[in-house]
């Protein structure tokens, strides 16, 4: 009796399980969706969500509003997406930045990578070596050199980044580390007012995903693209040299990915209804026109699991560098 009792309940939660998730799928989306991006508006991350939110919403059927959230490396926004309700009405824009970095490096951060799931691989960037535009340098070499001289003349080099513990601060803590050369880090709120401080002089380097307006910027004049952090020159972008042609950062070779993610706790039936449509916007011509305008590599389009697995790799990696630069959280 006690048995077939445990089996009907079995069986009653299940059923009851198995509706649920068809509702979802009947359901989703009922409302507008927000993207939610980690940085003020007019940085790069913005751009990627303005190239994809128009054609998002046709798959959807629903309106797709970029909101912009700042502060904290990302982690301000990323704590508002775990906030809100686990019913992918809410799709937060993420990179190792927000999701991988943040936690390990601001104490207030509380939440865990694995707080989220990464619905689909969106796009990968390339690394600018960006400085500005009066420094007397014209190659990587040359960079290093000049670097040396100001530390030993205490006046260490000043380097940008979107916020402590992001990728960019990281890279530049690296790069010190790497070449012996005393560097201060300068945190911004987003890539948006970093460049302004760069093209104004008041830091001194910015190691930023690369867009095509760092292009038409050392065109002019106004700031100055030393290299590129690839290990061979990309055919769109031939006239900037590869970072692995200097005589001392061969293998200074990174990039960077942005990913579409959700609660880890999204009901399947809703992860699977965003992961579909965000890989048919992805197909979408225009988006990957704009999207390789801005010099975004756009990936093989990946399974669920393949989702899942890329995501787990990428903690790992990046929780590697913080742990080789000795990133402590404040």
């Amino acid at each position: 009796m006690i048995t077939s009792l445990k089996h009907a309940v079995l069986a009653a939660a299940v059923a009851l399980t198995s509706a649920a998730n068809v509702g979802w799928a009947q359901t989703f989306p009922n409302k507008p969706v927000s993207l939610m991006v980690p940085y003020p508006a007019g940085g790069l991350s913005d751009v990627i969500a303005r190239s994809v939110n128009q054609s998002l919403s046709k798959q959807l059927g629903q309106t797709v509003i970029v909101e912009n959230l700042g502060g904290a490396s990302g982690a301000i926004a990323a704590q508002k997406a775990l906030s809100s309700p686990s019913d992918g009405h809410l799709v937060f824009q993420g990179s190792p930045n927000e999701l991988i970095l943040a936690p390990l490096a601001i104490a207030s951060v509380k939440f865990k990578s694995e707080d989220f799931r990464l619905v689909q691989m969106i796009a990968t960037a390339q690394i600018a070596f960006l400085v500005r535009k009066d420094m007397p340098v014209n190659s990587v070499d040359e960079f290093l050199d000049f670097a040396r001289k100001s530390a030993q003349a205490g006046r260490p080099l000043t380097f940008a980044s979107v916020g402590p513990g992001s990728f960019y601060h990281l890279l530049g803590e690296h790069l010190s580390k790497v070449s012996d050369i005393p560097m201060v880090h300068v945190p911004y709120k987003g890539a948006a007012p970093a460049e302004q401080d760069l093209l104004a002089g008041q830091v001194d380097f910015f190691l930023a995903p690369y867009g095509k307006k760092y292009d038409e910027m050392h065109k002019t004049g106004r700031v100055k693209v030393l290299a590129r952090l690839t290990n061979e020159r990309l055919e769109s972008v031939k006239a900037y040299p590869a970072i692995s042609e200097s005589k001392r950062l061969k293998d200074f070779t990174f990039r960077i990915w942005t990913g579409y993610f959700v609660k880890r706790d999204t009901p399947e039936p809703v992860v699977a209804a965003l992961h579909k449509a965000i890989t048919q916007t992805l197909a979408d011509p225009a988006v990957r026109q704009a999207l390789e305008n801005n010099n975004q590599i756009l990936p093989r389009p990946q399974t669920q699991a393949e989702a899942d697995k890329a995501y787990a790799d990428g903690i790992a990696q990046f929780r590697s560098i913080a742990r080789s630069i000795q990133l402590q959280a404040q």
